[in-house]
């Protein structure tokens, strides 16, 4: 696939062209040989794309949600919606054995509206969510996706099209994000 070059020479809020299915394609086979060569499974490789804590022990479900709203209301990050799977696992599928398991939408408006200006296609990974699950051993975690951007040291982040700008502002958000997850696996109130 050809790329667009730096984001930064585009007007703000401009939709690149879509990448045909075969470029997709073309795209995921050249990254899967990396993948396998080093032994991971899909399993392994969510895990990477994934910062998880767990809680403190005796920290209930909801002192961990608790202490999560907490924290985010302090750093700003606004909770923008709630997604309690458990409910509708139990109510569709009558499944009443799964872990519980919820996720909570937070957003930091001014840094969202920024990078989605640049990239507009970020839409989909926002707004961040954070999901507290319980495990087969009744483990309670605080997960969400990493925004890490520690993978752009030493390269041409420029060069990819990540203005200085654009990383601060991911970094923020990565910062308040483990603030959040941190403060929520500790049971801090």
């Amino acid at each position: 696939p050809k790329g667009t070059g730096a984001i930064t020479n585009l007007p703000p809020w401009t939709m690149s062209v879509a990448p045909t299915p075969e470029e997709k394609k073309k795209f995921m086979k050249a990254m899967i040989p990396q993948l396998t060569s080093m032994g991971l499974n899909m399993r392994d490789i969510m895990n990477f794309m994934t910062t998880k804590y767990k809680a403190k022990e005796g920290l209930s479900f909801e002192d961990v949600v608790s202490s999560m709203q907490l924290r985010a209301n302090q750093l700003n990050l606004k909770q923008v919606g709630h997604s309690p799977m458990i409910k509708d696992i139990q109510a569709v599928l009558g499944d009443n054995s799964t872990p519980r398991m919820e996720v909570f939408h937070f957003c930091d408006i001014e840094a969202g509206r920024e990078i989605m200006s640049l990239v507009p296609e970020s839409i989909v990974y926002l707004p961040c969510r954070i999901a507290v699950m319980e495990d087969a051993q009744k483990n309670i975690w605080v997960l969400t996706l990493d925004w890490d951007t520690a993978w752009l040291d030493g390269t041409n982040s420029e060069g990819m099209g990540v203005s200085p700008k654009m990383k601060a502002l991911a970094n923020k958000i990565r910062d308040n994000m483990d603030n959040v997850m941190r403060a929520a696996a500790n049971g801090d109130l």
